[in-house]
């Protein structure tokens, strides 16, 4: 297949990218060209920056595509100005939206495509659904031949997935935890969630690509483990190979008090503070054989030692260490209260 991914050498696309080289597509990435490195030899560059319009024609011209793949459109405004680009250029066009734009909590703790997209929480997924929806009306009027996939925490050996940490990602927590210090976890650390390594997410989504039963459709695509948050910071303790340190704290207490820059706000009441368990029959139907086969315990020992292995990554955040302390120290005052 001829394919174009705008974007491609994100948590989520790197994977897709390698395994749509490794099975010998004409792979084609248009992105600014700042991880070059990254990119597979037989993969076509394309550099050039995709608010441009003129410049991205110039460098496509009279192209067609079997699937255009749109990973960093974020508002509709993006997806409007792709339709002009693409309209009669490619037979499958594919956005990238986000499990957070489902009602949380929903009316049910199992999540389908047809649950409810609302966030009240999170301006990240509103502009999603609004994405979603322009969409959706345009293949209704025109039959632009749209694919909307919705992924959740997707992750890979980059960085170790947490639900707090400060900007500078999850080493600070990784540090306290080697350290011997209490790590935050949301709630009581009992409500499930789910991760997903990238390279079985990005099985699922080859299989859509071509695929007539995905246009104007809308698919899901996750593991089917899910995790209770405590278990989550078990399994990153366990591959660090020390004693986990829980600290439980409300959530909406955390968002209350967390710096803005954190964004707890919509990472936790819009995202991650309740039970979600997702139901992906529909992507299984359309793609026969997906089955995600990495267990967290399994990709997070994969994230722990490429993260030891890269100091680079290990970028200390004394502020967020210290917010944390500040925390525990007004919550375990607060219980003194009441002695």
């Amino acid at each position: 297949m001829k394919i174009l991914i705008i974007g491609g050498t994100g948590t989520i696309s790197s994977a897709i990218t390698r395994q749509l080289a490794a099975e010998g597509n004409d792979l084609w990435l248009l992105n600014r060209g700042n991880r070059k490195d990254e990119v597979p030899a037989n993969v076509r560059k394309v550099i050039a920056d995709i608010e441009d319009e003129e410049a991205v024609l110039r460098q496509i011209g009279n192209e067609q595509f079997d699937a255009v793949c749109e990973f960093i459109g974020f508002v509709p405004a993006q997806v409007e100005r792709d339709i002009r680009l693409f309209s009669g250029r490619t037979r499958q066009y594919v956005y990238i939206s986000s499990a957070s734009a489902y009602a949380k909590p929903a009316r049910s703790h199992v999540i389908t495509e047809g649950t409810t997209l609302v966030n009240p929480y999170w301006e990240y997924s509103r502009n999603k659904i609004a994405c979603e929806e322009l969409l959706t009306k345009t293949y209704s009027e025109s039959g632009f031949p749209m694919t909307i996939v919705r992924p959740s925490h997707t992750y890979c050996e980059r960085s170790v997935p947490l639900s707090i940490h400060g900007p500078s990602g999850s080493w600070p927590v990784l540090r306290r935890m080697l350290d011997g210090k209490p790590v935050l976890i949301h709630g009581d650390g009992s409500s499930l969630w789910t991760m997903t390594w990238n390279e079985d997410f990005a099985r699922g989504f080859i299989g859509l690509l071509g695929n007539p039963k995905a246009i104007g459709e809308t698919f899901q695509i996750m593991s089917d483990e899910a995790l209770s948050w405590d278990q989550i910071y078990q399994c990153v303790a366990n591959a660090l190979g020390v004693e986990l340190h829980p600290y439980h704290v409300a959530s909406d207490f955390l968002c209350a008090v967390a710096p803005k820059e954190y964004d707890l706000t919509g990472n936790l009441l819009g995202d991650k503070s309740v039970t979600v368990v997702f139901d992906c029959r529909k992507l299984k139907r359309a793609v026969p054989g997906f089955q995600a086969t990495t267990r967290f315990d399994q990709g997070v020992r994969r994230c722990v030692e490429y993260m030891l292995a890269h100091p680079e990554l290990q970028v200390e955040d004394p502020a967020f260490d210290a917010w944390c302390d500040r925390v525990i120290e007004a919550q375990e005052k607060a219980k003194k209260c009441f002695d």
